[in-house]
């Protein structure tokens, strides 16, 4: 079936990920809260208990049972529903998944996934709508994703799940209802690492990070109308992040917008800008510029909310300050 696709949404390509890996290797298993009730229901008229495990609300506690698994050779998928409650498995994922292989000179090996969805811009307030990624951004040992196409989802679940090394995988709920045509190769997999240029530009370059792909492809096309053309590359993998296509992409059109939904210090956006700075310096015509969410916590207000985020006409304003 190579080359052939189906339509499905990012959360379906998501649970083809998880059923294909599954089904190819016995030592895959899922473990989490309310795992029959997020869009993995038909899982369970193909596998039985062993495989699928429905956890009580105590993300260190299971967390910490998946992280034991790996250990002894099975592949665990942890989900975690919303990324917020990814702080109470903290300590599990950065004192133990993150460092075991280290401080046993690669004697032991941590082949867990952790999915964690950000639930933001829908009025869940500040103890749900956080968009955690750059706080493990700085723990060495971990492998931290975060696509925002259905296809490019189901090709990095399936390259970390075959990963020897703890992977984070960020979703937003605003991405999961996205429809696109998706490879249904079972052996398809996006390298972990890989960026993507998702439009081609020579006037600037504009990186956007997990679920701003759209607003800066939007943003995009509205300054395309300008004559404007701006290359838009998706990191797609946070940790590590390729360096090599944006300091390119920079090279050829010597500006840079940096996209974030997470808070603008700290972030990602941060992170960039800094390689940036130091690595590509010789390549800016102007200023860096980051469009991310001030940092503030997140009201339960949604027309409040709408405000923090980033949208096509703040990534747009941010291109047209620096040409």
């Amino acid at each position: 079936m190579r080359n052939s696709t189906r339509k499905m949404t990012y959360l379906q390509a998501i649970n083809e990920a998880q059923r294909e890996e599954m089904h190819r290797d016995e030592r895959v298993m899922m473990i989490g809260e309310d795992i029959a009730v997020y869009g993995a229901q038909a899982l369970f008229e193909e596998f039985d208990e062993k495989r699928l495990r429905n956890a009580p609300i105590s993300e260190g506690s299971f967390t910490g049972v998946a992280i034991g698994a790996a250990l002894t050779g099975l592949r665990p998928i942890v989900d975690l529903t919303n990324a917020s409650f990814i702080y109470l498995a903290s300590d599990q994922i950065i004192n133990q998944a993150a460092k075991l292989r280290f401080m046993t000179g690669g004697q032991l090996k941590v082949p867990v996934v952790i999915r964690a969805c950000s639930y933001y811009g829908n009025g869940t307030a500040a103890q749900h709508a956080d968009r955690p990624w750059p706080f493990f951004m700085n723990v060495p040992g971990l492998k931290v994703v975060a696509p925002a196409t259905a296809t490019d989802a189901k090709g990095l679940l399936k390259s970390a799940i075959r990963d020897d090394d703890p992977v984070l995988m960020f979703e937003e709920i605003n991405l999961w209802g996205k429809r696109e045509e998706v490879p249904v190769d079972e052996d398809f997999l996006i390298p972990i690492g890989k960026a993507d240029i998702k439009r081609e530009g020579s006037d600037v370059t504009i990186v956007t990070i997990a679920g701003c792909l759209h607003a800066s492809l939007a943003a995009a096309e509205a300054l395309a109308k300008d004559g404007v053309e701006a290359e838009v590359v998706d990191l797609r993998t946070l940790v590590p992040f390729d360096r090599e296509a944006v300091l390119t992409s920079v090279a050829k059109t010597g500006r840079l917008v940096i996209v974030d939904n997470s808070h603008k210090v700290g972030s990602v956006a941060s992170e960039i800008a800094a390689v940036v700075a130091e690595e590509g310096f010789d390549s800016l015509r102007k200023p860096i510029q980051r469009v991310a969410t001030p940092s503030v916590q997140i009201p339960y207000n949604r027309t409040l909310e709408k405000q923090l985020y980033p949208t096509k006409e703040r990534i747009a304003d941010a291109v047209r300050a620096i040409l």
